[in-house]
């Protein structure tokens, strides 16, 4: 038991040592100024790294029309989440369409949240109801992302 503890140990130890030696420090002037501790770099934000992050919400009419509250939305181009709520008695759901994007959120009940993530460019986008036909009846909108 000791050999096999010993042996799981040893390796740490060892790469714990190495790791703990050398210093990208080249401004050093002294041998015992102990070394800085490595700083973990911050991840970057979409709006640092050129696109923005958008959360967008929206709600299905609670009256059971085929609608959403707004009919127009707008956003800046990176990464677009839409969020729909449900507090309608019929089952809705949310979807982007355009500009070589297609992707739908979850069909979900009264009192659900339908959610859709989609990276956008530039353009005009259509938001809708993918359910039945819900979009044809009207429950559609607009997205300009600039």
């Amino acid at each position: 038991m000791q050999k096999t503890l010993l042996a799981a140990v040893v390796p740490l130890a060892a790469g714990l040592l190495v790791a703990g030696c050398g210093s990208s420090d080249n401004n050093s002037s002294s041998a015992t100024t102990a070394p800085k501790p490595a700083s973990t770099p911050k991840p970057k934000s979409a709006a640092a790294a050129g696109g923005a992050s958008t959360n967008l919400k929206l709600s299905a009419d609670p009256s059971g029309a085929l609608k959403f509250d707004k009919k127009q939305l707008a956003a800046k181009s990176g990464a677009v989440t839409l969020t729909m709520n449900n507090p309608s008695s019929l089952p809705h759901g949310i979807a982007v369409e355009g500009n070589g994007v297609d992707k739908d959120g979850q069909t979900v009940n009264k009192g659900g949240t339908s959610t859709v993530s989609v990276d956008l460019k530039p353009g005009k986008y259509e938001f809708y109801c993918p359910v039945d036909s819900h979009k044809q009846a009207g429950m559609e909108g607009t997205l300009t992302v600039t």
